[in-house]
This record gives C-alpha cells, sequence and structure tokens, in this order.
C-alpha cells in the first residue's frame, strides 16, 4: 500500500471510530477543514508512525507544519524515504 493510500485508509478509519464527517479527501484538502479534530490528528500521526516506524515530526527541526493532505503525504514520503 502506498503513503498515500495509508493516510488516506487512517483518516478514514479515524474518522468512523470518532464519529466525525469527512469532508471528502483530495490531494488539495486543507488539514483542517477535512472534519477531523486536534485529537484524531494526534491519533492519526501515532498511527502512521506506528504503520510506517517513522515519526517526521520529531526527528527533523525544518519541517513546516503540512497544510495540505499532499503536504502531510509528502512530510511522510520525504522521511520514508
Amino acid at each position: 500500500m502506498s503513503i498515500k493510500l495509508m493516510v488516506i485508509s487512517e483518516i478514514e478509519q479515524i474518522a468512523d471510530r470518532h464519529q466525525k464527517k469527512l469532508a471528502p479527501l483530495t490531494e488539495d484538502s486543507i488539514l483542517i477543514n477535512t472534519g477531523l479534530d486536534s485529537l484524531c490528528f494526534a491519533v492519526l500521526i501515532a498511527r502512521l508512525e506506528d504503520r510506517l516506524g517513522i515519526d517526521p515530526f520529531s526527528t527533523s527541526d525544518a519541517i513546516d507544519f503540512p497544510v495540505t493532505l499532499g503536504d502531510l503525504v509528502r512530510v511522510y514520503e520525504n522521511a520514508a524515504g
């Protein structure tokens, strides 16, 4: 499974578990407008660390906070890469 599909799958599972209504997810989706709250994002980052074995937000000071879904995917792709 690609990192992009993994991120989207995790977002969908978290939204379902936390009973959040998701906006349609596209590369340009603004993360704060997806329907997830801060707890959901914390869960997402923890799950991605478990699945990928990396936490790009703790390993580098040079990472800007991702704004879009595409930005988030690229952060993980770059860290894995």
